[in-house]
């Protein structure tokens, strides 16, 4: 009987496994959705140096090669977001989805390697503090002339995380990444 109760639990555990489609989808869903204002980003970097539109006013006080900076490094914070989307829902989908059998198999994606969940977690955090510091950086580009001694905020919280990272140790502890 007990037996039987606990075979019963492990399939509602694996029928259940496949509500993580949701996370997945919507996850590639809003990975396409920023690759795309990644991209218009860069086409506005584009209008700012060819036809000199400024499409924030409050840009306006950077001359154009500045202006177009600041969306090219806006839009590599949008591209790195969507990565990092691209990134979870690959890692939930080799997590909760994919036969383990087949594993070995390679693939388009074998770069990004989830082995459990610690990694996927490192590797999310690590991104998260680059996408920090990248926006470190906008901010700095947009106030180069009005700085103050609150923008040391951002750096100070990203070296924390970074600090909170590294004694974490998500890494996988046969090697890591």
């Amino acid at each position: 009987m007990k037996n039987h109760s606990i075979k019963r639990m492990k399939d509602v555990f694996f029928i259940f496994r496949f509500i993580s489609w949701i996370a997945i989808i919507c996850s590639l869903l809003g990975s396409l959705l920023l690759f795309v204002v990644g991209a218009i980003k860069t086409y506005y970097a584009f209008t700012a140096v060819a036809f000199g539109y400024i499409p924030d006013e409050t840009l306006a006080h950077l001359d154009s090669a500045d202006i177009a900076t600041a969306y090219l490094i806006k839009g590599l914070d949008t591209f790195l977001i969507a990565l990092v989307l691209f990134i979870f829902a690959h890692g939930v989908f080799t997590l909760f989805i994919t036969d383990k059998k087949l594993e070995n198999i390679p693939t388009v994606l074998s770069w990004i390697k989830t082995p459990d969940i610690g990694h996927l977690k490192n590797i999310l955090g690590e991104v998260i503090v680059i996408i920090l510091f990248v926006k470190f950086l906008e901010m700095i580009l947009i106030n180069l002339n009005n700085l103050s001694w609150e923008i040391l905020i951002l750096p100070i919280s990203i070296l924390l995380l970074a600090l909170a990272l590294k004694f974490l140790d998500l890494n996988d502890k046969n090697g890591g990444h």
